[in-house]
């Protein structure tokens, strides 16, 4: 017996979630077609794991697909697809009542939540994909029926409150939503969905890969008064999706092309990837990942304003571009995409921040493209220069940032250094090549390569063969106060610090030299110590200088020059920190000054000035910026005056 037609009402939640989708949830109407697409993509895997699990299901699965039928006169869009399929009790259950758990409390916490973004979260947790119909349709009718089952069902609801239900005899297997579609309205982002192209569009942005074809069908031809037209074959329809996941295929299918134009598509960058980094994993969740080294940095990669992260996916169907979730901001540079078995189709991406799923993906996806990052480095020195020369900045800045891999982010670090003018070093380089007794990785930061050769503070390590990194990225001046060492071996910059690199023999050989030295220069110390007070906590002898008369150095624990100006460019008002001039006790001029010192009188003013010059000197020589140049230049003038 033919199961009568039913009025029914929705459930007074499903009315309410029903006024929700239609005017708040959904931002983009062009969703509601990646909505019923997905569900039809679902309907047809459920149909083809039935007729796995049982053999004598009576359903045609020759040729599986998804249909989109347009009639511009009557404004429907047809969305067909011949899978699973439904039963009364499915129809009435998932679409007239929304009998989830978790409804009346999700609509509870939705009045509740007063901002728009507390909304939008709770709003993401909820699969609402079939109610986005009514955005773009004033009616809509869904006819299916069940794989194995003699009669069909028809439901139809103007999203008004109620809803039809009845018997459709000649149903045909499967699920068919017809849209009958709301006047198109540009102001208002409701565009023209009987137009091929715009089908066509959408379909691509969000359901390219969708495993089943999504075949599109051609316009219906007019009446042909020639015979031999009207005896022509109707055109096919076509397929609009290109069905070519690369990620969901096995890697010996895929070619190096086809990695190189799916890259261009996902970057849009005109050269080929330098690497390619594929990833699958399944248990308790399951994603696979492509993803991919660009050759070349972009333009945009310092600026504050650009767009990074990869393109999410949930079973091949489009969720949102730069997807930063999934890729922290020291690998902005990476490109290619990640698609995911288990997240909702709604998810936003507020609710990303806090998923765990998505955060457990993107740990793995940083330890795969450090890891990969390090295979080059180990195995293909061209592909690992090129990298280093256009990323490695970017990829500094995760020292700070990404804690659980700082390790991993130091092994594949390079760094310019002395022990080679040309070639970069790595840390676990550094570290074989360390002197015997030699305790720290030294190093020396600076604005160029140029000013760092030719510092002072390199003098003595230069004499004793010690190797120094030459630091010269800003991230640099941060980084490596923040870090204990590398291996188990400290940083040490040559600019900090009391700097003592002679062995044992050596110092006992000159320890008594060097408190004869103490004693010798003390007064002068004390007295240039006095007349530098307001540039200078101290005035010292040094142990790190050869050729040079004066330097200026840190305290081990200040904060830089460099840094120091880098926190007051960003609005920070740090204290002013003095640093300490350190004299060479075998300079000429620094001998000839103590010589002076000890002879003159209390009322010259030659001391004074000189020890300013020698300041002032130290301070160029490190590339640094004199407080008063023209008392500098005077002095300076003066003084050469009086040597003529």
């Amino acid at each position: 017996m033919t199961t009568p037609v039913e009025t029914l009402e929705f459930q007074s939640e499903a009315r309410q979630l029903l006024q929700l989708v239609i005017h708040s949830i959904y931002s983009n109407k062009d969703t509601f077609l990646r909505e019923l697409v997905s569900n039809a993509s679902d309907a047809l895997d459920k149909l083809k794991l039935e007729t796995y699990r049982d053999k004598d299901l009576e359903a045609d699965t020759s040729d599986l697909h998804i249909a989109l039928e347009v009639d511009k006169e009557n404004r429907t869009l047809t969305v067909r697809d011949n899978g699973i399929g439904m039963t009364r009790d499915e129809v009435v259950g998932l679409i007239g009542t929304i009998a989830k758990s978790g409804t009346a409390e999700f609509l509870r916490k939705l009045k509740e939540s007063q901002d728009a973004a507390g909304s939008q979260d709770l709003i993401g947790q909820f699969g609402v994909g079939f109610y986005s119909s009514f955005m773009v349709a004033d009616k809509v009718t869904l006819v299916t029926r069940h794989a194995g089952a003699a009669e069909g069902v028809r439901w139809e609801s103007g999203g008004e409150g109620t809803y039809t239900i009845g018997p459709a005899e000649d149903a045909p297997q499967g699920t068919s939503v017809i849209l009958h579609l709301k006047p198109a309205d540009a102001e208002d982002r409701l565009y023209d969905y009987t137009s091929p192209a715009k089908l066509r569009e959408v379909v691509t942005r969000y359901s390219d890969f969708i495993t089943w074809p999504i075949r599109l069908a051609a316009d219906p031809v007019e009446p042909a008064d020639d015979a031999a037209e009207a005896d022509a074959e109707p055109a096919k329809p076509e397929t609009i999706n290109s069905m070519k996941a690369l990620w969901a295929r096995p890697k010996d299918e895929v070619t190096p092309e086809e990695y190189s134009e799916f890259y261009k598509h996902v970057s849009h960058d005109w050269s080929d990837p330098l690497e390619t980094i594929r990833l699958h994993a399944e248990g308790t969740f399951e994603y696979q990942a492509l993803l991919f080294l660009p050759s070349r940095a972009p333009l945009d990669l310092f600026m504050r304003e650009s767009k990074r992260g990869v393109q999410l996916y949930v079973k091949r169907v489009f969720i949102m571009d730069d997807c930063e979730d999934l890729v922290p901001e020291y690998l902005r540079f990476v490109k290619g995409v990640v698609d995911a078995q288990d997240l909702s189709l709604n998810v936003s991406r507020e609710i990303l921040q806090q998923d765990r799923q998505i955060q457990l993906i993107r740990k793995r996806l940083v330890k795969k493209v450090l890891s990969t990052i390090k295979d080059l480095k180990n195995k293909d020195a061209e592909k690992y220069a090129t990298f280093w020369s256009e990323f490695g900045r970017a990829l500094k800045e995760g020292l700070l940032s990404d804690f659980d891999n700082r390790e991993a982010i130091l092994d594949v670090c390079s760094f310019p250094s002395t022990h080679d003018a040309e070639q970069p070093t790595t840390l676990r380089q550094y570290v074989e090549r360390m002197k015997d007794g030699q305790e720290h990785i030294y190093y020396l930061t600076g604005e160029s390569r140029t000013s760092i050769e030719n510092s002072p503070h390199l003098e003595a390590f230069r004499a004793k063969g010690y190797e120094v990194l030459a630091l010269t990225d800003p991230i640099d001046e941060m980084w490596v106060d923040s870090i204990d060492g590398f291996d188990g071996t400290r940083f040490q910059s040559i600019a900090k610090g009391q700097v003592d690199l002679d062995s044992d023999e050596e110092k006992k050989t000159s320890e008594s030299e060097r408190a004869q030295r103490e004693k010798d220069f003390a007064t002068l110390l004390s007295r240039m110590s006095t007349t530098l007070e307001s540039e200078v906590k101290e005035v010292r002898l040094s142990s790190r200088l050869t050729t040079s008369p004066a330097c200026i150095v840190g305290d081990a624990d200040d904060v830089t020059p460099t840094l120091e100006k880098m926190y007051r460019a960003m609005g920070q008002d740090i204290p002013k920190v003095k640093r300490i001039l350190e004299l060479n006790p075998t300079h000429p001029l620094v001998t000839r000054l103590r010589t002076a010192h000890d002879e003159e009188s209390d009322d010259n003013d030659a001391l004074a000035e000189t020890a300013e010059l020698l300041y002032g000197m130290a301070l160029l020589a490190e590339g640094g910026e004199l407080t008063d140049t023209a008392r500098f230049t005077k002095l300076l003038a003066g003084r050469l005056e009086k040597a003529l």
